[in-house]
């Protein structure tokens, strides 16, 4: 049973408190961005018994599923804040659009980048090639240009691609929008 957060303060003290600490729980893929950031962490809910961190993985068989769940308990655990269990929530499915805009500055500051809208008013099938014209171009997170050109439609995690700027001569990721 949730706790009505008007009806008890400190329940709602605590759930404002988990939610700071989850801004410090880093992605394990990527760490230079939280699981909050990454909009991972979709609700946190009082219940009488403990907190429920409510989780929605970037993909269902997203290999770092089970350390986030315990990276997250874990700092729960450390701010004094249990007891709390984590439940996950794969619907709605997660998409780049929960990314934060303080996640998207930290992706392109560690070399990242980000990736732009995923929602449209129309639906738009999956593609793996050719959902992106050379007028669009990505600017490279390290100088800026957009003369950049995509080496792998797949990078060191399938939500990603590698690309490489041609200015710099840098290689860099590219979260996809989905």
């Amino acid at each position: 049973m949730t706790v009505a957060l008007c009806a008890a303060p400190e329940q709602d003290e605590r759930t404002r408190a988990a939610w700071d600490v989850l801004a410090t729980v880093l992605d394990p893929e990527v760490p230079a961005v939280s699981v909050r950031d990454l909009g991972i962490v979709r609700d946190v809910i009082a219940h009488e018994d403990a907190l429920e961190i409510v989780l929605t993985p970037t993909y269902s068989g997203c290999p770092a599923t089970e350390v986030i769940e315990h990276d997250v308990l874990a700092a729960i655990d450390a701010a004094g804040l249990g007891p709390a269990r984590v439940s996950l929530r794969r619907a709605p499915a997660w998409t780049t659009d929960w990314i934060s805009a303080e996640g998207r500055r930290k992706l392109a500051e560690y070399g990242i980048a980000p990736p732009g809208p995923a929602t449209s008013s129309e639906a738009v099938p999956i593609r793996f090639f050719g959902r992106r014209s050379e007028a669009q171009q990505l600017a490279c997170p390290r100088c800026g240009s957009f003369h950049t050109e995509r080496l792998a439609a797949f990078g060191s995690t399938a939500c990603k691609a590698i690309y490489r700027c041609l200015a710099c001569k840098e290689p860099f990721e590219h979260f996809k929008p989905i």
